[in-house]
């Protein structure tokens, strides 16, 4: 089977050591994970963010970048740079990381 990079959506929650910022309820991170399929792609990202510490809850597929664009997706090129690095290297790239706080006053 062939290597594919698959986006994917975390949604981690708190642990010690995370590296969060002090308030942050948890985080939401946009990955790009290689595998030959989306389900190893998921394992690995989770293995990965597990071993950072992070606490993944919850991870939505988005697709390869062909069904991205098939879908209707724009993808800029600095996306298309990381998917390239994600393939290249067989690697996870966290490419971006929101910190979640709770809404003052609480919800």
């Amino acid at each position: 089977m062939v290597q594919q990079v698959y986006t994917l959506v975390v949604e981690v929650g708190r642990k010690a050591g995370d590296g969060l910022p002090k308030k942050a309820t948890g985080a939401g991170l946009i990955c790009y994970a290689s595998g030959v399929d989306e389900e190893e792609a998921v394992r690995e990202t989770v293995a990965i963010l597990k071993q950072a510490d992070l606490a993944p809850l919850d991870v939505a597929g988005h697709g390869t970048l062909e069904e991205r664009l098939a879908a209707g997706d724009e993808v800029p090129e600095e996306e298309r740079a990381l998917m390239a690095r994600a393939l290249a290297e067989n690697a996870v790239i966290v490419a971006e990381m929101m910190p979640f706080f709770d809404p003052p006053g609480g919800a």
